[in-house]
């Protein structure tokens, strides 16, 4: 596919089944065309010689050739549409028409055909089901909103046209200006990741911004957006927070790493902001857009509204920054310049009868102050502090310091009078203290995804043939799960495993507990029993002349707990020491959308309960697997709280990245349990161990 920004920038644009029809769609896109558009507007229709007094054309073939086409015809005709454009070399395609997905099995095989044709003449398509696209330099609104943007540095694509349109109206009343505009509809051909990676390149884009109901390719998303990250901010809000995947997983990470988890942990690992309301989409937009990032987490707060100055206060505990401790010589000199009744500590309170020079001196102070990363300007109207002139002294000290300022300048018409020079100036004003603290701390979170590290994942030296062989069981199995029988799978990555061996008859298990050190613990192996401990299936502590007993005795459990459960045998395992030692869980669900999630967390028989879990998407370096250690609550467990001798974390964080690379070379691994892993001051252990496997993908 050739590059988007000619999507953006086409110099014609053809208007397939223009109309002059009142009500009409086809109608509305011309008129928003002929509008403000720079270029040249052709439109199509076998039944019209001239729409809205331009020279109209009766079919593709016999018109001047197009940049960008805009489809608004009947479902049945956009095929041949498609095929009519791609032959007369037209590169980019915006498909308005709804019925293909969206509608059932019908309109399904016809967005299929519609992507073949893409494919075969390798066009840009936007659509079908789309409100269209805009783009504000040139003028360009292909679209049947009522309006078009106002110019601006933000870039925004939605799944919902509807939600485009909402959009459009309050942000011109806001004065929210974009580059381009993008309805997604069904997502065809083009998708989030392709707008993303042109919107990384574009030089005009500061801030990408979006509504998402879902990403079709996540692996690929989290790839592109960590490369744009770097450079340009992107801000997404995603619907549909419902752990629904989650319910038909058969795992213990399946269970707990629902397809909510993956977007949360995805978009973290590409560094996309995540707003949780609209609201919060633009408040950090605005930031984002205009501001510099803030050096340091530390924010002063100027106000002349003690109340209001507590909210702002209270705003900035509840964020990932924290309240700015002044030096004594900023201190020594708001004590100089402001009223005795004034508090020049952090909130610095002017107290009500400030005027514009109070307020800017102990504005000025607070910025110079090395400990200052960034400023809220919260103010309550009064007599004698005219906003207008306010806003020329926070815009000009802003300046002068270089580190990001907000506003929250309340009222009503004057504080829009002056929001409109503060917006201009590129430092937003917001009436809530919450929201202006919140578009500081989006500035400062964009900024550590900017110093962040990743590593590249390590390449170990593994058994791979030994691995497909394991796994190549699946075929001959009556179902396609695995458990402890396959444990040298866990071995052929270099993953430990204890001493032991599955065995079908009490005298061999007496024989390899005879070989075994010590007491052995043994386990009913079946894939059919998954909660082993709670049927009796699990003796721990078994001595040499207790075996024979142990073995009759955890198989006649399993059968009368599930009699037609299949028994693959006994193991029997080395009993380890676990008086130092901590049960953990590493595991991985197969995401429909971002592949490979990882699972660390709490294991054992508490796994579900607690739910103590971090996640990440596969593949992963060292550092982000150690960040899962890190970021559980148990953690000080690990590290040796209350006296314990500290677990090798090293050893927990190398068998997360060896089950990343296994899961990682192996597709047909569906899901993954390795519980408990048991953690020790000399290494780890896999205990017990299950997995799905897709055997068509084998």
């Amino acid at each position: 596919m050739g590059r988007l920004s000619e999507l953006f920038a086409p110099e014609v644009v053809g208007v397939v089944g223009a109309t002059d029809r009142e009500g009409a769609v086809g109608r509305a896109i011309l008129e928003n065309l002929q509008a403000d558009f720079a270029g040249e507007v052709v439109p199509i229709n076998p039944n019209r010689e001239e729409v809205l007094g331009l020279e109209c054309y009766p079919d593709v073939p016999s018109a001047p050739p197009i940049d960008l086409a805009v489809v608004v015809v009947p479902p049945p005709v956009v095929l041949e549409t498609i095929r009519e454009l791609g032959e007369a070399g037209t590169n980019h395609v915006v498909v308005i028409t709804a019925g293909f997905s969206e509608t059932g099995s019908e309109g399904a095989t016809r967005e299929r055909e519609l992507r073949e044709i893409a494919e075969e003449y390798d066009l840009n398509v936007v659509g079908p089901n789309s409100l269209g696209v805009m783009s504000t330099p040139n003028g360009m609104n292909a679209t049947f909103g009522p309006e078009n943007a106002i110019e601006g540095s933000i870039s925004f694509m939605s799944q919902s046209g509807a939600f485009i349109t909402a959009v459009l109206d309050w942000a011109n009343e806001q004065g929210i200006g974009f580059q381009d505009v993008v309805s997604l509809g069904n997502k065809s051909v083009l998708d989030e990741t392709d707008f993303v990676r042109e919107w990384g390149n574009d030089p005009d884009t500061d801030v990408v911004i979006g509504y998402l109901e879902g990403i079709d390719d996540g692996s690929e998303f989290v790839r592109t957006a960590r490369e744009v990250t770097d450079d340009t901010p992107i801000v997404l809000v995603k619907s549909g927070r419902t752990d629904a995947g989650a319910q038909a997983a058969s795992s213990h990470t399946g269970a707990i790493a629902g397809s909510e988890r993956a977007y949360e942990a995805g978009l973290e690992q590409a560094g996309v902001l995540r707003a949780e309301s609209v609201q919060e989409l633009f408040d950090y937009a605005r930031a984002l857009s205009g501001l510099p990032e803030p050096d340091s987490d530390g924010v002063a707060v100027v106000t002349n509204a003690g109340g209001p100055g507590v909210l702002t206060t209270d705003a900035v505990g509840d964020s990932t920054l924290e309240m700015a401790d002044f030096t004594d010589e900023t201190i020594d000199a708001l004590a100089e310049a402001m009223p005795e009744e004034a508090n020049v500590y952090n909130p610095i309170d002017t107290i009500g009868d400030a005027d514009v020079e109070r307020f800017g001196t102990a504005l000025e102070l607070a910025l110079a102050d090395p400990n200052v990363g960034s400023a809220v300007v919260v103010s309550a109207p009064t007599a004698v502090l005219p906003y207008d002139e306010l806003a020329e002294v926070v815009i000009e000290k802003r300046e002068e310091f270089g580190k990001p300022v907000v506003t929250c300048l309340m009222g009503g018409q004057r504080a829009r009078d002056a929001e409109t020079e503060l917006r201009e100036s590129g430092v937003p004003n917001y009436f809530d203290p919450a929201r202006a603290v919140s578009g500081l701390d989006a500035l400062a979170r964009y900024r550590d995804v900017r110093e962040r590290t990743v590593d590249e994942p390590e390449r170990f030296d593994v058994d791979r043939e030994r691995a497909r062989e394991i796994l190549g069981r699946a075929e001959s199995r009556d179902d396609n799960r695995l458990g402890v029988e396959s444990m040298a799978l866990l071995e052929a990555y270099g993953i430990p495993t204890p001493t032991g061996e599955i065995v079908d008859d009490p005298d061999r298990a007496r024989d390899v507990a005879a070989s075994i050190d010590g007491d052995v613990v043994m386990k009913i192996v079946s894939p059919d029993i998954s909660h082993k401990s709670d049927i009796g299936g699990v003796k721990v502590g078994v001595g040499d002349d207790e075996v024979y007993d142990a073995y009759e005795d955890v198989v006649a459990r399993a059968r009368n707990y599930q009699p037609d459960a299949t028994i693959l045998g006994v193991q029997v395992q080395e009993m380890l020491d676990l008086d130092d030692a901590t049960e953990t869980i590493v595991g991985m669900n197969r995401d429909p959308q971002f592949g490979p999630l990882l699972l660390f967390g709490l294991g054992g028989i508490f796994v579900e309960i607690l739910e103590d879990t971090s996640v990440r998407v596969a593949p992963i370096g060292e550092g982000e697997a150690r960040e899962m250690v890190d970021e559980i609550k148990a953690a000080p467990l690990l590290r040796g709280a209350r006296g314990r001798e500290p677990a090798d974390v090293d050893a927990v964080v190398e068998t997360i990245q060896r089950l990343s690379q296994l899961v990682t070379d192996f597709p047909s691994i569906l899901e993954l349990d390795v519980n408990p892993l048991v953690v020790g001051p000399e290494g780890v252990q896999a205990i017990d161990f299950r997995l799905t496997v897709d055997t068509e993908e084998l």
